[in-house]
């Protein structure tokens, strides 16, 4: 049996799903982070194995058609991929599996691993998302406008996740994703298959 569980953890840009799972990680030694293949160039500072498995496109594609991926994309000329050999020996071993994905994306994952416990992560409304996009400085004003028409779109989605946290106060979204690890621990299937021995009046005539 699989004692592992695989979080699905999507959010719009700025609501902070990237903050938050850094300090879930950080704080529980049990879930693992899901580390995506990718096509692109590193950026400054990542590093192959720790953001990215960085690849070239023929490896890519040679991986696709051998169906190792269980869910991947073309994003901007480049290819992004799950693997699913990994997720899966990482659930058999009983580590919980941790895929940041958009929901496209955890559309896919859902259909291939329907047991998955899926979270959107939303902001307290529009204008603080707009007002988070901003105060990064990073983009101009026609980028923001774009982050936040496709952050409208993608919270259209919330209603296909079993946990939304909206994420106004930090600490408390934090507990609350906390929470939901542990709610989705708590779950028959994965307590079976992670106390055999609790369970084995089950087995019994």
């Amino acid at each position: 049996m699989i004692a592992g569980t695989l979080f699905i953890v999507s959010a719009p840009s700025g609501a902070g799903k990237t903050t938050l799972v850094g300090r879930l990680l950080a704080d529980d030694p049990l879930v693992m982070h899901s580390i995506s293949f990718t096509t692109r160039a590193p950026r400054t500072g990542e590093q192959d194995g720790r953001e990215y498995h960085f690849i070239d496109v023929p490896r890519f594609l040679a991986m696709r058609d051998r169906g190792e991926f269980a869910e991947w994309a073309e994003v901007h000329d480049n290819f992004y991929g799950t693997s699913r050999p990994w997720l899966e020996q990482g659930m058999r071993e009983g580590r919980d599996m941790l895929l940041e994905i958009d929901w496209q994306g955890a559309q896919q994952m859902r259909r291939q691993f329907p047991e998955a416990a899926s979270i959107f992560i939303l902001p307290p409304s529009i204008a603080e998302l707009e007002r988070r996009l901003r105060h990064r400085g990073a983009d101009s004003e026609d980028v923001i406008a774009r982050r936040v028409a496709g952050a409208c779109g993608e919270m259209r989605h919330v209603g296909e996740f079993d946990f939304v946290i909206i994420n106004n106060d930090l600490d408390v979204a934090l507990g609350e994703l906390k929470a939901a690890v542990r709610a989705s621990r708590l779950r028959f299937p994965r307590q079976r298959a992670r106390h055999p021995d609790v369970f084995r009046f089950l087995d019994q005539d």
